[in-house]
């Protein structure tokens, strides 16, 4: 158990929802931070591109809030749509930041029952990649969706942008006051 900084403990479904909360401003910081109109900057031809990766969190949080509904399983692939399907970068953002909103109600709505009920993330129609829980499916998604924040913190200054600051400043932001 999780404690807050009250010294009440937190179950596991409530640290998420504590951790979750407080990742989010700094996705938002560094959508911000992109220069829009060097989306297609990718560092290797076999990287995503920034798009892609932006297009990836937002379909990843999408598949989050459709896991929470159906408390069964986690789509890996099924989910996944073009950065265009979304248009440019500040729609991008507007979709990450209502879908955000919804999660926030879906995880609300979940009891400590469905949080442990049994899940399982899916390849395709039927391959079976990994049984877990609800919760286990959604700390899964946090972390690989902090990971791919960090691989899109890489992209920022060689587009041209300034990297923004994520647990602390940053090179390019350190002289500003947050």
């Amino acid at each position: 158990m999780a404690t807050q900084s009250l010294g009440r403990e937190l179950s596991n479904r409530e640290f998420f929802i504590q951790r979750w909360q407080q990742e989010y401003p700094a996705f938002i910081r560094l959508f911000r931070a992109l220069p829009a109109d060097r989306l297609e900057y990718r560092p290797h031809p076999r990287s995503r591109s920034a798009g892609e990766v932006v297009a990836l969190l937002v379909s990843a949080q999408q598949s989050s809030i459709q896991l929470c509904v159906s408390r069964k399983s986690f789509y890996s692939g099924l989910r996944w749509q073009e950065p265009a399907s979304f248009g440019d970068l500040n729609q991008m953002i507007s979709t990450y930041e209502h879908d955000h909103d919804a999660l926030a109600t879906q995880l609300h709505l979940l009891d400590d029952n469905s949080w442990n009920h049994q899940a399982w993330l899916i390849q395709g129609k039927e391959e079976i990649l990994l049984k877990d829980t609800v919760g286990g499916l959604l700390w899964i998604a946090l972390f690989d969706n902090v990971h791919h924040r960090g691989q899109l913190s890489t992209y920022v200054r060689p587009m041209g942008g300034k990297v923004p600051s994520i647990y602390g400043p940053s090179a390019d932001d350190a002289g500003e006051r947050h």
